[in-house]
């Protein structure tokens, strides 16, 4: 009974300070500060009108609130901008003003959010990081160099699947299918298969994937109460971590064992991704390490599988 007290107590006083904290904030900034909205509830805010479909809720309250309204997140003030002309004012016109990133909860797992191109505010290295995208990662002609790869890749496929029928073998069409997918993206990024016929690797790697991205989409309380982050409530982040830290030794089994082969005299480049960035890793002009090329590899599988 004693240990209920103390909590009821505990959320009174913070329900106190939360209401004069922004008692005294809506004082101190005056009218004209932010865009109109809905007037928050304590402590919870505007999050409940949001419902299941956030974009339908969101643009139901633009023809109240106008195409520029703040709401209250939890602790979290967010503007919403919901229609063409006033997100060309804020991307085109303002993009400096608007180019940092909120960082969510998710993204800092390993230090993601330090290192990624991704969450990294505009800078020299994020311009960096960017131009080495720009110009050797998603580019059209990358795409038409791996054309012929793509086309035997699908043989591949086509191949197995016939096999298995004149042997009389059932096919999981969704399991070899990400199968050509997988090895479809780890030939551009190391040229080499990472999935077999008669493996389990397709399988694993795309629990891991797929552990990534739903973790990373999922409705995290810390993002709206910022206080939580140092207890992950929901174990997101560390459900994240376990998931990314497999992806890195993957990576980082691809990246000793290309550079031992580059250390051989008889060594033929192999032009794919990671052979470029560790052409960066050499230049004295950008360094990059290991940690920036297990994070631009993550960003990439997850672009590729998403694409």
């Amino acid at each position: 009974m004693e240990y209920w007290s103390i909590l009821l107590w505990i959320l009174f006083v913070w329900t106190c300070i939360h209401v004069l904290t922004s008692c005294s904030r809506a004082i101190n900034s005056g009218p004209g500060k932010l865009p109109p909205g809905p007037v928050p509830l304590p402590i919870i805010g505007s999050l409940f009108k949001l419902g299941n479909r956030p974009h339908r809720s969101l643009a139901q309250l633009a023809k109240t609130y106008g195409p520029l309204m703040t709401l209250k997140l939890g602790r979290i003030t967010t503007v919403v901008v919901s229609s063409s002309s006033m997100a060309k004012e804020v991307l085109q016109k303002n993009d400096l003003a608007f180019a940092n990133r909120t960082i969510p909860d998710a993204a800092r797992v390993l230090n993601h959010h330090e290192v990624s191109m991704v969450w990294l505010p505009a800078s020299a290295r994020w311009r960096s990081l960017r131009r080495i995208c720009n110009e050797q990662m998603f580019t059209t002609q990358r795409l038409d160099a791996n054309q012929g790869l793509r086309q035997q890749k699908v043989q591949d496929l086509i191949a197995h699947v016939h096999d298995s029928c004149k042997a009389g073998n059932v096919v999981d069409l969704g399991r070899v299918a990400f199968g050509t997918t997988l090895n479809l993206m780890s030939n551009t990024l190391f040229s080499v298969d990472l999935a077999h016929p008669n493996s389990d690797t397709a399988q694993d790697f795309k629990d891991l994937v797929w552990g990534v991205m739903e973790e990373s989409a999922r409705p995290n309380l810390s993002d709206y109460f910022p206080v939580l982050r140092m207890i992950d409530p929901q174990g997101i982040r560390r459900r994240l971590s376990i998931y990314v830290g497999k992806l890195f030794e993957v990576f980082d089994g691809m990246i000793d064992q290309r550079l031992q082969s580059r250390a051989s005299p008889t060594y033929l480049t192999s032009n794919d991704l990671l052979d470029t960035l560790l052409n960066h890793c050499e230049d004295t002009s950008f360094k990059i390490g290991r940690t920036d090329i297990q994070h631009l590899l993550l960003v990439s599988t997850l672009m590729m599988f998403l694409i």
